[in-house]
């Protein structure tokens, strides 16, 4: 059992705190509100997790996990300390590493004890090499102190899942004794443990997300000239996903990306080869692809539609995948205020996610239109005019071609997961839209459009 001490309480901090003292470390998370704090010490977790307030309750009541704004008890006697803190993007693309050397120098400030400082923030090549040294220049006790890199590969809905049962944990050290340290941490998960120098562990992070997010937008553009040709998306993914060196994952087109991850890191990785006199290319293509494709879905609406002015428009999802309530980067943020602008009526359902957009979104009035937030997919969907699926909840899958036809004053759907059947929709005489897929439209009849003028005034 190790003491370990980890700063900051969100995704990538709490998730690893609370599996480190599953797994029978001695576990100090660190978090400057004290509300916060204080909603943790009650079990209650300040995300939304599967399966992580279980975890926090029962190594709470355990004794092995306990939350503080005490950063300087935390830290003066810590085997290790994590570091789990926010590296927000700048304008220019570039990671804001503020939040890391505020901790960087409390800890210096604090260790009494020869202690292992390890990132696992997603930060740009080179970072933890800055790391060590502004440690040593604030330094006050004569301990030793050295910074390793591991770096997280967690997925926001499964990150208990994906931290107990990783395919592979990467660390960065420059010494063995750094290294001794982190394999010794890590013993009791049984995983895979690759050990590389510190560069090469931050670059894996980088790598690896890039990749995925390459994937994702090789898709989304090979959907778009899909629609121009007559091919089916997911039939080419399902042929695609039997060659192994393809694999069946991240496949799937729709609207693009968002979250915590892949377009921030896209960015700095695009910002740090600028900075060395190199272009990535591949990479640049990527965040360009996904910028594009959030709003496929609105242009095609607004050119069926001219516009949705006076329109009841059903919204149903808000985060940027299902299984979070988080709303970084999710398309919702891109569609809504366009509609808004138009003057659509949004009634918007999401599980977890409508309190948080409702912090960027207020109920009412907004601009020329206005926001409702409901409690189910069909109220949104009663007497509607469109309908957008921005994100395949449990909830909105469960909704039926039939029930958008019931339901629905006009059912003319633009859904960006491609969750329902074409032929389906088309036998329920829904107008369906969708990414990638030859269009299963209904004949727009005179009494269809007349519906839609109508609604308008």
């Amino acid at each position: 059992m190790m003491q370990i001490a980890v700063a900051g309480t969100g995704y990538v901090g709490l998730v690893a705190g609370v599996c480190f003292a599953e797994m029978g470390h001695q576990v100090t998370c660190v978090d400057i509100d004290q509300r916060k704090v204080e909603l943790m010490k009650s079990g209650a977790s300040p995300i939304y997790e599967e399966g992580l307030e279980e975890l926090m309750q029962k190594n709470y009541a355990a004794g092995r996990i306990d939350y503080t704004t005490d950063y300087q008890s935390a830290y003066k006697n810590a085997d290790a300390i994590f570091l789990g803190v926010g590296t927000p993007e700048k304008p220019d693309g570039s990671a804001n590493l503020s939040y890391i050397a505020t901790v960087a120098r409390q800890i210096a400030e604090s260790v009494e004890k020869d202690c292992l400082v390890v990132v696992k923030s997603t930060v740009p090549v080179g970072t933890n090499d800055k790391v060590e040294q502004f440690i040593q220049d604030f330094l006050v006790n004569d301990v030793r102190v050295e910074v390793a890199s591991n770096p997280e590969f967690l997925a926001q809905g499964s990150a208990v899942h994906d931290t107990l049962y990783a395919e592979r944990i990467i660390i960065g050290t420059e010494s063995e004794w750094a290294e001794k340290v982190l394999q010794d941490i890590y013993e009791p998960f049984h995983l895979p443990v690759v050990s590389v120098n510190r560069r090469s562990a931050e670059m894996i992070k980088y790598a690896s997300n890039d990749f995925l997010a390459l994937k994702i937008s090789y898709m989304n553009d090979i959907a778009n000239l899909c629609e121009l040709i007559g091919a089916d998306v997911q039939d080419v993914a399902r042929g695609m996903s039997y060659d192994e060196r393809i694999g069946a994952k991240f496949l799937n087109a729709g609207i693009g990306f968002g979250g915590s991850c892949f377009p921030k890191d896209t960015q700095a990785l695009d910002y740090l080869a600028k900075q060395n006199g190199y272009e990535l290319k591949t990479v640049k293509a990527a965040i360009d692809v996904n910028k594009k494709q959030k709003t496929v879905l609105y242009k095609k609406a607004s050119n069926r539609l001219i516009t949705f002015d006076g329109l009841k428009v059903a919204v149903l999802g808000l985060t940027f995948k299902p299984g979070t309530d988080d709303l970084r980067e999710s398309p919702s943020l891109d569609n809504v205020p366009l509609l808004l602008e138009q003057g659509a009526d949004i009634y918007a359902y999401d599980p977890v996610g409508a309190e948080n957009f409702a912090k960027v979104y207020p109920e009412g009035e907004n601009g020329q239109g206005s926001i409702t937030y409901v409690n189910t997919p069909e109220e949104a969907l009663e007497d509607a005019n469109v309908c957008f699926v921005l994100t395949e909840w449990g909830e909105v899958k469960a909704v039926t071609p039939s029930q958008y036809r019931e339901l629905m004053r006009t059912p003319l759907v633009y859904d960006g997961r491609n969750i329902y059947d074409i032929e389906a929709m088309k036998q329920a005489k829904v107008e369906y839209h969708s990414i990638g897929r030859e269009p299963g439209k209904i004949e727009v009849t005179k009494e269809f459009s007349d519906e839609l003028q109508a609604a308008r005034y």
